[in-house]
């Protein structure tokens, strides 16, 4: 049977670095992952499904949410929008005995980390620059002008935690940064 101490693999990076990339090829590798669907109080963008991408919950619920500590983390990312893990999501993967694998900002990754210790392993995905990182946000075009200065100015601060985590998979070539991160997956795992 599996516990709630069963291992887990955390996913962090700046937005726009490719976790989400690594992820998706992590859940393909047959490793047993199941994805752990975050909770957000952002809008939902076009293409976007609830309960795949994210569970988005009104500003108002996710708060009740925190309150009830329904959450196992949860960050203000940015004013106004909330973004967490459910404690109902991590239970629904382990009642399918699968080893769940997160994909959160920063904050939320080390959160987890502290929380699961050796448990987890916790993989941040570092752009090659700061430029090519912009270039992959501009490309997009998911975001107004405003919300991607934001965003690019949280990539400095984000950056400065990269050592805190297990390992740093640096996203520059895509099929080694996948391999590197897959490599790490199978030792942890096994």
């Amino acid at each position: 049977m599996v516990t709630a101490y069963s291992k887990m693999i955390i996913v962090s990076a700046p937005s726009g670095a490719g976790k989400s990339t690594i992820v998706k090829h992590l859940l393909k590798s047959g490793l047993n992952l199941e994805f752990s669907v975050s909770a957000t109080s952002r809008p939902i963008r076009e293409g976007e499904v609830d309960g795949r991408e994210y569970h988005f919950i009104s500003t108002e619920d996710f708060k009740k949410k925190i309150e009830a500590k329904e959450l196992l983390e949860w960050q203000e990312v940015y004013p106004g929008s909330y973004y967490g893990t459910l404690v109902s999501e991590v239970a629904r993967i382990h009642s399918h005995g699968h080893f769940p694998i997160f994909d959160v900002d920063v904050v939320g990754g080390l959160n987890i980390k502290k929380m699961y210790k050796r448990d987890a392993l916790a993989l941040f995905i570092q752009p090659p620059s700061v430029e090519v990182l912009e270039k992959r946000l501009r490309s997009r075009a998911t975001d107004s002008e405003a919300s991607l200065q934001k965003r690019l100015d949280k990539v400095k601060w984000e950056l400065e935690f990269a050592s805190k985590f297990d390992e740093i998979v640096i996203n520059d070539q895509l099929e080694f940064a996948l391999s590197h991160a897959e490599r790490l997956v199978r030792e942890f795992l096994t």
